[in-house]
Order: structure tokens, then C-alpha cells, then sequence
């Protein structure tokens, strides 16, 4: 992570296809294309790899969540329960809908705890969504036992963690439907995209209408086409399917390289007393975008970040003071500080984030550090990278 590193004649290629067959737009203009389809490609192959039956590309990993939810139906009134930790697109994708966003705690998978997630629950739930953030996976079989007894929709938000797998099923792929990112940073890139997977038929086509203004995509006529219902702009171009399409292909490639490397780091640092690894579930595998582990308390997670900082340990991320990744830190959440007005209801649910007791979660960020695992690296300097991280730790720990 991330697939930028890696482009090349493959990406070139399908890029230079585009551009010379001249249609950028991935839907109509049909005599143009001679028969080029990126984003149609993309999307069949993306539904291959992740053993799925329908996927519809969008263009971000907020617009796949925005476009899954409000596939499923969620709305105005209804409430989103989502982790402590996650990206800040997570709960804007749910304020997007008019929805709430209903913030819980994470467990030491660094996902949803699945107790929290039960105790969230009100007259008002409409979905849970488990973010696999860092390459890894919540407790899946818990968290599903748990939607399915309230009837509630699984979302499950894999945009960190393509490559991953929980008992044979690629992650994205288990709940009723999973959301990718495919921007700069992410192990396979587009530059900018997104896509929902399901193996919901209604959710698939509700998400292929809405997510191009509501166009049924019935017929070979865009301007003849109708709308069965409102929709928005969330295309991707035939640009960025290009460059995915091509990456798509090599992801296999990606993955492995990232496993191996994640694994020479923690053989490096997990027998260090006092370091424990984040809890993998069992039948779970990891993606080896990251690799996170905890320290024994906030100050020698601090000091290691700081010894990392200026040793020249790069792309290692201490979450709990971080502003982009955490409860802790979202005060424009916590705020309502919005360009437009949101509801009453939700202005009043968001302002009880800053007096939520979320110390579950404090203990398990306060003491994690994630480190990025850089595709480009040589399996030299990873090995150099292990040793001298475990040296560090030790120096700090000791």
C-alpha cells in the first residue's frame, strides 16, 4: 500500500486506451467506444476477485458508503452505528443521507465491539457498519448474529482492507454489502473511486439508479432512459476505471508483497515484552496494508512515535492524536460545524459526542501505533526497517 507505487506499462496502457478511443464518460456514446468499456471491466472484475455477484463503481470510498446506505434505504430518522475509529468520511457519508451517525466503541480488532454495538441499538437503527480499518476485521459471525436478531442492515466498510479475508470470503464481501476506496493511498488505486459490492439484487440496482442522477441504464439511448427514483452524481470517469482496471490485475501481487513484508515486521517486534499485536479473529487474514500493535500504556506509545519520528521510521501513525481518524480529535463533529443546517435531531445526537464516555476505546488507541507497509520497499530494507523499529521499542520499553 499504496498501488501508486507500483504503475507502470500495465496502467499506461489502459490509460492510453482511453484516450485514444476518446470517451471518457463511462456511460452512452456507444458507437464511439468500438467496444471499450473500462469501468463495466473493472466492475466484472472486481465482482471475480471478490467472489461477489454485482458491483457498481463509484467515484469515492464516501460515495460507496453514502451510495450502500441509502441503497438499503437509510435516510432521514434513521440511525448508523460506526466505530470510535475510522476515517472522517465514515460518518459524512451517513450525515449525507440526513441520517445519524451513532459513534460506539472498538475492541482490540480496532473495529466494533460487538457488546457496544448491541447496546446502541434503539427504535431507530436502521444499519451497522463495521470499517475495517488497517487491513484487518471486526468479529464478522457477532456482528452479523447481532444485525440479523434487531433485522438490521450489515454494512461493512472494506476501504482498508482489500486483500483481506475472514474465513474464506474476501473482506467487503460478508456483510449484505461492502464499500471500497480506490484513491491515491489505497493498496489498489484509481486516483479517485469507489465501489459497493453485494450479492442484494435490489440493492445493486437501486445503487447502479441512484448513483447516476437515478438513470435505469435501460437501452442503448441515455436521453431515452427514465428514472425510477431521485439520484445524484457519484460516476467514475473512464480515466480512473483504467488505471483500476489495471491495478485490479495485479492485486494479487500487491497483497503478497504486503503479507510477506507484515510478517518480517512482526516477527521482529511481537515477542518484545510488553508489545502485544491487534487481535486477528479467528479465520481472519489479514491484507498487510498495516501493521498495529499495542504498547503497555500512552506514554511509551508516545515515546516510540516520537523515537520513530526522528530515526526515520516514516508512515507510523499514533491514532489517539490524530485528527483525522478519531473521536477524540472531531471537534467540527462534535460541533455541528457544518455549511449547511442539519437537523435538530441530529445537531442534538452529535453534541452528546463530546461527553460520551468512549474510555474503551481510549485504552485500546491510546496505546496502538499503525504503521503504513510501503509497496515499493525491498525486502532488504524491510528487514533493516524490522530490525531497527524493534531496536527502538526495545530502547523506549526498556
Amino acid at each position: 500500500m499504496p498501488g501508486f507505487e507500483m504503475f507502470g506499462d500495465a496502467e499506461r496502457k489502459e490509460v492510453n486506451d482511453v484516450l485514444d478511443n476518446g470517451v471518457l464518460m463511462r456511460y452512452g456514446f456507444d458507437p464511439m467506444r468500438n467496444g471499450h468499456w473500462k469501468a463495466k471491466s473493472l466492475e466484472k472484475e472486481l465482482s471475480r476477485v471478490l467472489k461477489v455477484e454485482h458491483a457498481q463503481l463509484v467515484s469515492s470510498g464516501t460515495a460507496a458508503v453514502s451510495v450502500a446506505l441509502a441503497s438499503a434505504g437509510v435516510g432521514y430518522g434513521d440511525e448508523v452505528i460506526m466505530p470510535t475509529f475510522t476515517f472522517v468520511a465514515s460518518f459524512e457519508a451517513i450525515l449525507m443521507l440526513g441520517a445519524t451517525p451513532v459513534l460506539v466503541d472498538i475492541d482490540d480488532t480496532l473495529t466494533l465491539d460487538p457488546k457496544a454495538v448491541e447496546n446502541a441499538i434503539t427504535e431507530r437503527t436502521k444499519a451497522v457498519m463495521v470499517v475495517q480499518m488497517c487491513g484487518s476485521m471486526g468479529h464478522m459471525d457477532a456482528l452479523r448474529s447481532v444485525c440479523e436478531q434487531h433485522d438490521l442492515v450489515f454494512v461493512e466498510d472494506a476501504c482498508q482492507a482489500i486483500g483481506g479475508s475472514y474465513k474464506g470470503k474476501p473482506l467487503g464481501s460478508i456483510a449484505d454489502l461492502g464499500c471500497f476506496s480506490f484513491d491515491f493511498v489505497k493498496t489498489m488505486t484509481c486516483g479517485e473511486g469507489g465501489a459497493v459490492v453485494t450479492n442484494n439484487q435490489d440493492y445493486y440496482i437501486k445503487s447502479d439508479h441512484y448513483s447516476d442522477h437515478g438513470h435505469d441504464h435501460v437501452g442503448d439511448n441515455r436521453g431515452l432512459e427514465t428514472h425510477p427514483f431521485l439520484g445524484y452524481n457519484f460516476r467514475i470517469s473512464e480515466l480512473h476505471a483504467a488505471v483500476g482496471l489495471a491495478q485490479v490485475r495485479r492485486l494479487k501481487e500487491f497483497v503478497a508483497r504486503q503479507q510477506s513484508y507484515h510478517q518480517i515486521i512482526e516477527e521482529a517486534i511481537s515477542g518484545i515484552p510488553g508489545v502485544t499485536m491487534r487481535k486477528v479473529p479467528e479465520g481472519g487474514e489479514l491484507s498487510g496494508a498495516f501493521i498495529n500493535f499495542f504498547l503497555p500504556d500512552l506514554e511509551s506509545a508516545r515515546a516510540v512515535a516520537k523515537a520513530f519520528s526522528e530515526q526515520g521510521i516514516d508512515a507510523c501513525f499514533h491514532y489517539f492524536d490524530n485528527n483525522w481518524h478519531y473521536v477524540r480529535k472531531w471537534d467540527h463533529l462534535k460541533q455541528s460545524l457544518s455549511l449547511n443546517r442539519l437537523a435538530p435531531e441530529v445537531q442534538k445526537a452529535l453534541s452528546t459526542l463530546a461527553t460520551n464516555d468512549y474510555s474503551q476505546s481510549d485504552h485500546f488507541i491510546a496505546r496502538n501505533l499503525s504503521c503504513l507497509i510501503k509497496l515499493s520497499w525491498t525486502e532488504a530494507e524491510v528487514q533493516a526497517r524490522a530490525a531497527k523499529m524493534a531496536s527502538i521499542v526495545q530502547a523506549v520499553l526498556r
